[in-house]
């Protein structure tokens, strides 16, 4: 399961630190390595899960680097 998905209660709470990130783009690289098979074999409506996943990571990762650039820059632990 990705480490995108947060329950409810939890988000807000965690900390985001550089392990967190490298993890995402870990997942996210496999993800792109499962859509380009998917489609090589001709299987298009198989990737879609995949797409959506790499997706709500994307998102997830463009919202941290955008919560860092407008606050004082800190050191990631």
């Amino acid at each position: 399961m990705s480490v995108a998905f947060v329950p409810d209660w939890l988000r807000g709470k965690a900390k985001v630190n550089q392990e967190t990130i490298q993890r995402l783009l870990e997942e996210n690289d496999q993800l792109i390595r499962c859509i380009v098979e998917y489609q090589n074999k001709g299987r298009a409506n198989e990737c879609v899960q995949y797409q959506h996943v790499l997706h709500r990571n994307l998102i997830y990762l463009a919202t941290i680097a955008d919560a860092s650039s407008s606050s004082p820059p800190k050191p990631l632990e």
